[in-house]
Protein backbone atom coordinates (compact mmCIF):
# COMPACT_ATOMS: atom_id res chain seq x y z
CA UNK A 1 0.00 0.00 0.00
CA UNK A 2 1.28 3.42 -0.89
CA UNK A 3 1.58 6.16 1.66
CA UNK A 4 -0.84 8.94 1.10
CA UNK A 5 0.56 12.46 0.55
CA UNK A 6 -1.26 15.40 1.88
CA UNK A 7 -1.19 18.46 -0.24
CA UNK A 8 -2.11 20.60 2.74
CA UNK A 9 1.25 19.96 4.54
CA UNK A 10 3.26 23.20 4.44
CA UNK A 11 6.73 23.01 2.95
CA UNK A 12 9.23 24.82 5.15
CA UNK A 13 11.37 27.33 3.27
CA UNK A 14 15.16 27.27 3.80
CA UNK A 15 16.52 29.15 6.85
CA UNK A 16 17.68 32.18 4.88
CA UNK A 17 14.12 32.82 3.72
CA UNK A 18 12.71 32.87 7.24
CA UNK A 19 12.21 35.92 9.46
CA UNK A 20 13.66 34.87 12.84
CA UNK A 21 17.26 34.02 11.83
CA UNK A 22 17.60 37.42 10.12
CA UNK A 23 16.05 39.17 13.11
CA UNK A 24 18.56 37.58 15.48
CA UNK A 25 21.47 38.26 13.14
CA UNK A 26 20.40 41.92 12.81
CA UNK A 27 20.48 42.32 16.61
CA UNK A 28 24.05 41.03 16.76
CA UNK A 29 25.23 43.08 13.76
CA UNK A 30 23.62 46.29 15.05
CA UNK A 31 25.30 45.75 18.44
CA UNK A 32 28.68 45.38 16.73
CA UNK A 33 28.06 48.45 14.54
CA UNK A 34 26.98 50.68 17.44
CA UNK A 35 29.83 49.40 19.61
CA UNK A 36 32.35 50.21 16.88
CA UNK A 37 30.79 53.63 16.36
CA UNK A 38 30.95 54.52 20.07
CA UNK A 39 34.47 53.12 20.46
CA UNK A 40 35.67 55.23 17.53
CA UNK A 41 34.28 58.45 19.03
CA UNK A 42 35.46 57.55 22.52
CA UNK A 43 39.05 57.30 21.27
CA UNK A 44 38.84 60.24 18.86
CA UNK A 45 37.38 62.68 21.41
CA UNK A 46 39.05 61.36 24.56
CA UNK A 47 38.62 63.95 27.32
CA UNK A 48 41.47 62.65 29.39
CA UNK A 49 41.89 62.98 33.09
CA UNK A 50 42.21 66.63 34.07
CA UNK A 51 44.55 65.85 36.94
CA UNK A 52 46.14 62.43 36.88
CA UNK A 53 47.33 62.26 40.48
CA UNK A 54 44.43 63.45 42.60
CA UNK A 55 46.16 62.81 45.92
CA UNK A 56 49.22 64.89 45.03
CA UNK A 57 46.94 67.58 43.65
CA UNK A 58 45.01 67.62 46.92
CA UNK A 59 48.23 68.04 48.88
CA UNK A 60 49.37 70.81 46.56
CA UNK A 61 46.36 72.98 47.40
CA UNK A 62 48.23 74.24 50.47
CA UNK A 63 51.08 75.39 48.22
CA UNK A 64 48.59 77.23 46.00
CA UNK A 65 47.06 78.93 49.04
CA UNK A 66 50.55 79.91 50.21
CA UNK A 67 51.26 81.47 46.80
CA UNK A 68 48.01 83.43 47.00
CA UNK A 69 48.88 84.65 50.50
CA UNK A 70 52.36 85.65 49.32
CA UNK A 71 50.83 87.55 46.40
CA UNK A 72 48.61 89.48 48.81
CA UNK A 73 51.62 90.26 51.04
CA UNK A 74 53.50 91.67 48.04
CA UNK A 75 50.37 93.64 47.04
CA UNK A 76 50.62 92.40 43.47
CA UNK A 77 48.00 92.94 40.80
CA UNK A 78 48.09 93.10 37.06
CA UNK A 79 46.22 94.73 34.22
CA UNK A 80 46.36 92.61 31.06
CA UNK A 81 45.51 93.76 27.54
CA UNK A 82 45.47 91.59 24.43
CA UNK A 83 45.38 93.66 21.27
CA UNK A 84 42.72 92.10 18.99
CA UNK A 85 44.50 93.34 15.84
CA UNK A 86 48.18 92.61 16.52
CA UNK A 87 47.72 89.89 19.19
CA UNK A 88 50.28 91.59 21.42
CA UNK A 89 49.97 90.79 25.11
CA UNK A 90 50.68 93.79 27.35
CA UNK A 91 50.76 93.47 31.13
CA UNK A 92 51.14 96.27 33.65
CA UNK A 93 52.24 94.72 36.95
CA UNK A 94 51.82 96.63 40.19
CA UNK A 95 53.52 95.62 43.41
CA UNK A 96 56.86 94.99 45.02
CA UNK A 97 58.22 92.18 42.83
CA UNK A 98 59.07 92.63 39.16
CA UNK A 99 61.04 89.70 37.78
CA UNK A 100 62.67 89.82 34.34
CA UNK A 101 60.29 87.29 32.85
CA UNK A 102 56.77 86.14 33.65
CA UNK A 103 54.86 83.10 32.50
CA UNK A 104 51.28 83.62 31.36
CA UNK A 105 49.26 80.47 30.93
CA UNK A 106 45.97 80.57 29.05
CA UNK A 107 43.90 77.61 30.21
CA UNK A 108 40.96 76.50 28.10
CA UNK A 109 38.13 75.40 30.43
CA UNK A 110 37.09 72.21 28.65
CA UNK A 111 39.99 70.86 26.59
CA UNK A 112 43.49 70.75 28.04
CA UNK A 113 45.16 70.32 24.65
CA UNK A 114 44.17 73.93 23.82
CA UNK A 115 46.17 75.38 26.75
CA UNK A 116 48.85 77.90 25.77
CA UNK A 117 51.85 79.32 27.63
CA UNK A 118 53.59 82.63 26.87
CA UNK A 119 56.74 84.21 28.28
CA UNK A 120 56.35 87.91 28.98
CA UNK A 121 59.52 90.04 28.98
CA UNK A 122 59.97 93.05 31.26
CA UNK A 123 60.44 96.23 29.21
CA UNK A 124 60.08 99.08 31.71
CA UNK A 125 58.42 100.15 34.97
CA UNK A 126 56.37 97.02 35.51
CA UNK A 127 55.32 96.65 31.87
CA UNK A 128 55.69 93.25 30.25
CA UNK A 129 55.06 92.30 26.62
CA UNK A 130 54.81 89.15 24.53
CA UNK A 131 53.52 88.09 21.16
CA UNK A 132 50.15 86.38 21.61
CA UNK A 133 48.21 83.91 19.53
CA UNK A 134 46.40 85.01 16.41
CA UNK A 135 42.63 84.92 16.49
CA UNK A 136 42.21 84.29 20.23
CA UNK A 137 38.55 83.50 20.96
CA UNK A 138 36.25 82.10 23.64
CA UNK A 139 36.57 82.01 27.41
CA UNK A 140 39.94 81.34 29.07
CA UNK A 141 41.34 81.10 32.58
CA UNK A 142 44.54 83.11 33.06
CA UNK A 143 47.43 82.26 35.37
CA UNK A 144 50.42 84.60 35.72
CA UNK A 145 53.52 83.77 37.74
CA UNK A 146 57.28 84.28 37.59
CA UNK A 147 59.04 82.10 35.05
CA UNK A 148 60.79 79.83 37.58
CA UNK A 149 60.71 76.20 38.64
CA UNK A 150 59.01 77.05 41.94
CA UNK A 151 57.40 80.50 41.69
CA UNK A 152 56.61 82.24 44.96
CA UNK A 153 53.46 84.03 43.80
CA UNK A 154 50.59 83.68 41.34
CA UNK A 155 47.92 85.94 39.86
CA UNK A 156 44.80 84.52 38.26
CA UNK A 157 41.85 85.75 36.26
CA UNK A 158 39.28 84.91 33.65
CA UNK A 159 38.55 86.52 30.28
CA UNK A 160 36.46 86.15 27.16
CA UNK A 161 38.28 87.00 23.94
CA UNK A 162 38.34 88.99 21.74
CA UNK A 163 38.10 92.02 24.01
CA UNK A 164 39.47 95.51 23.94
CA UNK A 165 38.90 95.91 27.68
CA UNK A 166 41.62 95.25 30.21
CA UNK A 167 41.59 92.13 32.35
CA UNK A 168 42.51 92.64 36.00
CA UNK A 169 44.49 89.80 37.57
CA UNK A 170 44.28 89.31 41.34
CA UNK A 171 45.50 86.75 43.84
CA UNK A 172 42.97 84.08 44.68
CA UNK A 173 40.90 84.22 41.55
CA UNK A 174 38.79 87.36 41.82
CA UNK A 175 38.43 89.01 38.44
CA UNK A 176 37.23 92.29 37.08
CA UNK A 177 37.00 93.14 33.39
Amino acid sequence: MATPTFESDPVEPPWYKQFWPWFLISIVLSSVAFGTFYAFFAFKYYDGVVVEDYYAHGKAINMVLAKQDRTRELELSGDLHVDPLTSDIILDLEGERRPDTLELKLIFPTENDHDQTFTLEHVRDGRYVARGPDNLRYRWYLRLQPAADDPEWRLVGEARFPTEDGITLHPGGTTES
